[in-house]
């Protein structure tokens, strides 16, 4: 297991959220969505050019832009890479 930003991780790849590192107005729209210290993440996929990320979270599906993903601290576990 790492501790990566979620947009570093791979499509099929799972974690658990550590940190998120930003506060004001996006760090407080990022808690709102869900996204807090030990909720479980699985990357779904990306757009054609790598921006947004899609996620899933409690049993819906999430998209955040690369930027907004830096700021999330993800300890990872290995998942499958499915095309």
């Amino acid at each position: 297991m790492a501790l990566i930003s979620m947009r570093q991780m791979r499509k099929g790849q799972g974690g658990v959220i550590k940190a998120v590192k930003v506060g004001g107005e996006l760090g407080r729209r990022i808690r709102e969505m869900g996204l807090v210290p030990g909720t479980e993440i699985t990357i779904q996929g990306r757009a054609p050019l790598n921006d947004p990320v899609a996620l899933r979270v409690m049993d819906c599906t999430l998209t955040l832009r690369n930027n907004e993903a830096d700021h999330i601290l993800v300890e990872t576990t290995e998942g499958d890479e499915t095309a």
